[in-house]
């Protein structure tokens, strides 16, 4: 079975986010780089579906070269192959053109399965996966947290209401996942010396121009909370009319 999975390098924010001097990008000078949560999860789904079925499993990034940390990262952790689509620094491409350049990967291999995060976790998109399945013409399900392949058939299990949704779909096909599918290993050291004797194919992908451009960030404020301690008895009835308007709850 060979399987693609598409990760993409994003910053490990855990603090107080901050916006460089024109407000069109995160300052990313104090924090350090990882990939998101949910495709550390389609590393491992693609590394343990490998291990069962044999295959290989190849993981590709849009991104600078410093990007190649993070591919090295899932080398570590079983990959087999690498591929970096080449930005240059500071470039910040959306859905459309990462979808475009993952698409000329996915269709230059016979990959068997397409795995992508639900979403990254710095911009949140959801679109990318969508768009890489519509431009290969395959089948694809989103926001998957259990994946089964037998018989050349796919079973994903989508939480929801409760319950869960059960999609069946022949390879090849995309699926997205979300964190919590699996637990992700720990790379041993093995695998990372390993990791670094493979070398990763480097690929200058084409230029697409897009109608979009970003104007500003806005750091969202966050939430304030406060706690007011009211008297019992009838008396503090009006009071708690009165918070009751300040919060929208009732009308006056």
């Amino acid at each position: 079975m060979e399987i693609l999975v598409c990760v993409k390098r994003v910053p490990t924010v855990g603090g107080v986010l901050t916006l460089t001097a024109d407000k069109r990008a995160i300052d990313t000078k104090t924090s350090g780089f990882t990939i998101s949560p949910h495709e550390e999860c389609a590393v491992e789904e693609a590394v343990r579906l490998v291990e069962r079925f044999g295959g290989s499993v190849t993981v590709a990034s849009l991104g600078p070269v410093a990007a190649e940390e993070q591919l090295r990262a899932c080398l570590a952790l079983g990959a087999s192959a690498a591929v970096l689509l080449e930005t240059a620094d500071g470039v910040e491409t959306g859905p459309i053109t990462t979808a475009a350049a993952l698409h000329a990967v996915a269709a230059a291999g016979a990959f068997d399965l397409v795995l992508l995060g639900n979403e990254a976790s710095d911009t949140g998109d959801y679109q990318v996966g969508v768009r890489v399945a519509h431009a290969l013409g395959l089948p694809c399900v989103t926001g998957i947290k259990g994946v089964a392949i037998e018989d050349r058939k796919l079973t994903a299990r989508r939480e929801a209401g409760g319950g869960w949704e059960i999609f069946e779909l022949p390879l090849p096909a995309v699926v997205t996942v979300k964190e919590g599918i699996n637990l992700p290993r720990y790379a041993s050291l093995p695998g990372r010396l390993r990791a670094k004797t493979i070398p990763i194919a480097r690929i200058e992908p084409q230029p697409r121009a897009s109608a979009l451009e970003t104007i500003r960030l806005v750091v969202p404020r966050e939430q304030e909370t406060h706690v007011e301690i009211i008297d019992g008895g009838a008396e503090a009835a009006p009071r708690v009319v009165e918070v009751l308007r300040e919060l929208g709850l009732v009308t006056p």
